[in-house]
């Protein structure tokens, strides 16, 4: 009971913010981008709270589990140099460069007004792309939500998984940007307490960091970089280059992911960028490194069965370990808080995937496309109507108990990473980008990404590689061949190129 005491609390929380906020939106680009008004704490905590949702907490830990460290620490790896690169390389120049083509306040925006796009091709395909990938990523969350829910209070999955994505509906399209911000730098603070006190708690159980190592040695293939552990098999099995270089390729996912890229856009002044980069990649280490220790620990705890934790054998019940441990040797009222950093960190992720879709459809199809002359009150209309649709169809692609949340977030991320990623770099640092280099890069990015990963992979050895690899390269090379074979840019989109440089906001 005091359990779902302390989570409740939680929801109300973010339930009220997101009618603060509500209540402060006074435009479409306060819903939208929040006027560009966020601090550097803000803007690095919810940029990665919003990106590493309950895959944190349950993907990556499960994976460790199961596995031992080389995917999960490939992966890791990857993530922590991606992150990096992006906030380095990224950050700054997007944040200018959007508000000085025309302020662009969506991706779709800026892509538009960046290449000039009188036709409007790169906002209907972005915004179709954008409508896709975020919906099955969404889905990741929501089912985080069952699973948690059914784990700890053995409530049934499908009416706790329904439930909670309507309490992430109803205050982001309460509250928009700047509720999903406010509320993923509270949440983001939460999931930090929760995996940390979790770990701690798990070594102490076990016996120490010794015993914890020493099970992990004992396993065969669980502590190498260039194994992993088959735990159908019970021995190790050839984690080859393939793999590394599939898990390292996670990280060019971040040049494309749209929900972090408008923390970018949203950031109050570019000099912020800097402090918030130190934040974010403090943040991002260490979680990273707690999320993979705790599902070694987890391993040791249920090899010894202490604390009644059965060992779990798939990867669905794998990524229901923090929970288990959370449940078996915390306080009840302090389980509730530390489990509601898993409703923080689905939150945090689905909030801004859920505004992604919508201000694409609102902002994006219906204002610049069906009504141009739309007022804010009939995009806003549009804008949260569409959030409770996209809600319905993640609630239905998430209706399967034994989904992957990691296979799920997979999908999506490399969707993303090789539609839009190569053409944001391309964008922002080649002056010689087309409009038609933009298009067919991509179109040809987020097409060979699907299909690589439903089918392509599946005929084994080197083309098992992680799709966001084969079609990051793929889009970028469409973009400089099509770029080159078509005529330069106009010398107004030059200029305007060269005028981001030294352009001070």
């Amino acid at each position: 009971m005091l359990v779902l005491l302390a989570m409740a609390a939680y929801m109300l929380i973010v339930l009220a913010v997101g009618f603060y906020y509500g209540k402060r939106n006074k435009t479409s680009d306060d819903y939208f981008i929040g006027g560009r008004k966020l601090g550097a704490w803000v803007t690095a905590m919810s940029a990665e709270a919003s990106d590493m949702s309950s895959w944190l907490l349950m993907g990556l830990p499960g994976l460790a589990y199961l596995t031992g460290f080389g995917e999960a620490g490939w992966t890791a790896i990857g993530l922590a140099i991606g992150t990096y690169l992006n906030w380095k390389f990224v950050a700054k120049r997007l944040r200018k460069y959007t508000e000085v083509s025309n302020n662009s306040i969506t991706l779709p925006d800026f892509f538009s007004n960046r290449f000039r796009d009188k036709n409007n091709i790169l906002m209907i395909i972005s915004s179709i792309l954008i409508i896709i990938f975020f919906t099955v990523y969404t889905a990741s969350g929501f089912s985080a939500c069952g699973k948690l829910f059914a784990s700890i209070f053995d409530f049934k999955y499908v009416p706790t998984m329904i439930i909670c994505g309507f309490i992430i509906v109803l205050y982001t399209s309460a509250g928009g940007f700047m509720a999903a911000s406010t509320t993923d730098l509270i949440q983001g603070l939460l999931m930090s307490f929760a995996i940390i006190i979790v770990l701690i708690i798990g070594i102490v159980k076990a016996g120490g960091i010794g015993e914890v190592l020493s099970y992990a040695k004992s396993v065969d293939g669980y502590m190498s970089l260039f194994s992993t552990y088959d735990p159908a098999a019970g021995k190790a099995a050839s984690y080859g280059v393939i793999n590394m270089i599939s898990g390292l390729a996670w990280g060019l996912g971040y040049f494309g992911v749209p929900h972090i890229l408008l923390r970018f856009m949203a950031i109050k002044s570019s000099k912020e960028i800097k402090k918030s980069r130190t934040i974010a990649m403090t943040w991002v280490i260490i979680s990273l490194a707690v999320a993979v220790c705790i599902g070694y620990v987890g391993a040791a705890i249920t090899a010894k069965g202490i604390g009644g934790i059965e060992t779990l054998t798939t990867s669905s019940a794998a990524e229901t370990i923090f929970i288990r441990l959370t449940n078996a040797f915390l306080p009840k009222f302090i389980a509730g808080i530390v489990l509601s950093g898993i409703l923080a960190a689905t939150m945090s992720t689905a909030d801004s995937q859920l505004l992604l879709v919508s201000s694409s459809v609102g902002n994006n199809l219906y204002k610049k496309i069906f009504q141009k002359e739309a007022t804010d009150r009939q995009i806003l209309l549009v804008t949260k109507t569409t959030t409770f649709i996209v809600a319905i169809v993640a609630m239905i692609i998430a209706l399967n108990p034994d989904s992957s949340i990691f296979n799920l977030v997979s999908l999506a991320w490399s969707g993303f990473g090789s539609a839009f990623g190569p053409l944001i770099l391309f964008a922002l640092f080649w002056k010689r980008t087309t409009l038609k280099g933009a298009v067919a890069g991509m179109l040809g990015g987020g097409t060979l990404s699907v299909a690589w990963s439903l089918y392509i992979c599946k005929l084994g050895g080197i083309l098992e590689v992680y799709s966001l690899l084969p079609a990051f390269i793929f889009a970028s090379l469409l973009i400089v061949i099509v770029s080159l074979l078509d005529k330069e840019p106009s010398s107004e989109i030059q200029s305007e190129f060269d005028s981001v440089e030294t352009t001070e906001i």
